[in-house]
């Protein structure tokens, strides 16, 4: 009876997803039959593994199929993560709804928001909100770095599978166009500190990532990347957070309508 549940769990949450998504063509038939300052888009994602924040959540290859809708500067996202096949013997399938808000100044910006984390196998939710902001550095009359710090804080029940904890993130991104062509060279790198976050004491993880954003139309963006993930202090700690050194790669398909 438990599998049968879950598995109406996992199809409830797909036909979700298909339906907000066949819905937005609708909405695009609307932002131009009466001029809504409206952004949309969706992304869809394949991963060899799910690792997310220095945690590795899933060991399986994935789909991370997304859609967003933004005006005003406020954006709603609609996320999902699910397995492409199990052979970990975990169904880690999940489904996320993000509201953020968004101030873009011309040396800076701004950003405040709320996730809603649902995990429909496991029978767990949890909440969190977030307050980040970036700063534009010139470095030289071509390059402009974008560093950004980003607070999060869960308060979700922990016996419903919340945290209650806190994440800092401190995130630095640059791409390199490829001369002769569209294509730019992407890096990205991120050091993170965790305190309570889903572990008992503190640690965090440092990431860095390249690839490419391939763009194939007007509207359809390639990007294949590879990430290198290592934790340190109580998250890779064998007794409390328990987290390995990852290596994992992928690519995700973006279009904007």
């Amino acid at each position: 009876m438990a599998k049968k549940q879950i598995k109406m769990k996992k199809m409830i949450s797909i036909l979700l997803f298909t339906a907000f998504f066949a819905a937005l063509p609708f909405a695009v038939m609307a932002e131009e039959t009466i001029c809504m300052p409206f952004d949309i888009g969706s992304d869809t994602a394949f991963y060899s593994d799910y690792v997310w924040r220095g945690f590795t959540l899933d060991d399986d290859p994935v789909i991370q199929p997304s859609t967003y809708i933004s005006a005003y500067g406020f954006t709603a996202t609609f996320w999902s993560s699910f397995d492409i096949v199990s052979d970990d013997g975990v169904d880690g399938d999940e489904v996320d709804v993000t509201v953020d808000y968004t101030y873009e100044h011309e040396l800076f910006s701004i950003s405040l928001g709320h996730t809603w984390y649902t995990f429909p196998p496991a029978h767990t939710d949890t909440q969190e909100f977030y307050l980040g902001g970036s700063v534009n550095i010139p470095v030289s009359e071509e390059v402009v770095l974008s560093p950004s710090l980003t607070w999060f804080h869960d308060y979700g029940d922990t016996d419903d599978g919340g945290a209650k904890g806190d994440y800092f993130i401190l995130d630095v991104a640059h791409s390199v166009p490829i001369p002769e062509t569209k294509v730019t060279f992407d890096v990205t790198t991120s050091v993170a500190y965790n305190n309570e976050f889903f572990i008992e004491g503190d640690g965090g993880y440092y990431l860095i990532g390249c690839g490419l954003t391939i763009p194939l139309s007007d509207n359809l963006m390639l990007n294949p990347n590879i990430n290198y993930s290592v934790p340190f202090g109580d998250l890779e700690d064998s007794g409390d957070g328990n987290q390995d050194d990852k290596l994992y790669y992928g690519a995700s398909l973006a279009f904007t309508f």
